[in-house]
């Protein structure tokens, strides 16, 4: 019996760790109001916890992961125009 996996969204997760380490409610108090499993709960509770330094990091962090994305993009463009240019000399011949 193979059923879909539920997809939660990042702003639920949030919302239901949030909520979880507020502590006025039990986990499956959590779990019947928002209709996940408890296990989920504990889980993202933690991932929250673990990736909260990150929020109040000043950006650095990020800052790299998209100059690396660009970096990447403009190495694999970089290959591509060279591929081109050896392509276009062997099609045109050895100039004089």
């Amino acid at each position: 019996m193979a059923g879909t996996r539920k997809q939660h969204t990042a702003a639920l997760k949030a919302q239901v760790a949030l909520a979880a380490l507020k502590g006025d409610r039990t986990v499956n108090e959590l779990a019947s109001q928002f209709g996940v499993h408890p296990t989920l709960i504990h889980t993202w509770k933690k991932q929250l916890l673990a990736g909260a330094d990150l929020v109040f990091s000043n950006g650095s962090r990020t800052g790299t992961v998209d100059g690396e994305a660009a970096k990447a993009e403009l190495f694999e463009q970089i290959g591509r125009l060279t591929m081109e240019l050896e392509w276009l000399k062997q099609k045109v011949g050895p100039s004089a």
